[in-house]
């Protein structure tokens, strides 16, 4: 009898803990459709801090993404269990059928590893192996940014020129050679990005669709991102399903000794 209090007491716990850990509902935001909360000013420092200060703060990130990955023609749809230390690391898991775990990767500012459990190989890289894949400005924070649907950095600065389209504003620039295009919102959230290297042949184009609460910040769901380099051609359709910021995250990563180093 005692026995069998005890284990319907253990399953009322594991219900309460399953609840308790359930991820909150992502709510769909309405975005404004009219530019009242532009800054009515022509100075451009004026309008780079408005936009600033439009873009999502945080601490850390955690999101889970359905995604559609195709690399050179080879695609596949995962599930990315998606970490973020700010300006520190970028941590991700590539998940499968029946949530089996096929790759591991720790971004940081300086280096890209990953490993391949379905090959029992590992990639150790310094941060520029991604310019095989995009423009050599793309940098750790450029990663970061797309990650919540923020701005880049680099893209918001004194020499960026201002035109309206439409109820929405055109950022154009250049950067070094570096063609750019941000396309912002009434509401100053970064719609889509557009980066061209046309003498390296490079491109990255990022959309950003369906705007969502999650805590107290708005960002984007749907995020496709295309990126072209010479010979290779890369696809991200990410959708997200869950996502939080500010909790504590761990970033587990480590090498297995078996592994062999990929070609």
């Amino acid at each position: 009898m005692k026995k069998n209090i005890l284990n319907k007491i253990a399953i009322i716990l594991l219900l309460v803990v399953a609840v308790s850990c359930k991820s909150k509902k992502l709510t769909v935001v309405n975005r404004p459709t009219k530019d009242s909360t532009v800054v009515k000013t022509n100075d451009i420092a004026e309008r780079l801090a408005n936009i600033r200060s439009k873009q999502v703060s945080f601490n850390t990130f955690s999101g889970k993404a359905k995604t559609k990955l195709d690399i050179n023609g080879n695609d596949n749809d995962v599930t990315l269990n998606i970490r973020v230390n700010r300006d520190q690391k970028i941590w991700i898991s590539i998940t499968a059928i029946a949530g089996i775990e096929v790759a591991r990767a720790l971004i940081t500012p300086d280096s890209i590893q990953v490993i391949n459990r379905f090959q029992s190989v590992y990639l150790n890289k310094p941060f520029s192996y991604v310019h095989r894949y995009a423009s050599r400005q793309v940098n750790f924070k450029t990663l970061q940014s797309l990650l919540v649907g923020n701005a880049i950095p680099e893209l918001l600065n004194e020499d960026a020129k201002f035109t309206p389209e439409g109820s929405n504003t055109a950022v154009n620039g250049k950067l070094q050679d570096l063609i750019y295009k941000l396309l912002l919102g009434p509401d100053m959230k970064v719609t889509q990005t557009n980066l061209a290297n046309q003498s390296a042949g490079q491109t990255l184009q990022v959309a950003n669709k369906v705007f969502i609460q999650a805590d107290t910040r708005i960002i984007p769901s749907q995020i496709d991102i295309s990126s072209t380099a010479p010979g290779n051609k890369v696809l991200v359709n990410l959708r997200y399903t869950q996502a939080e910021f500010d909790r504590v995250l761990e970033y587990p990563f480590s090498i297995p000794k078996s592994y062999q180093p990929a070609n």
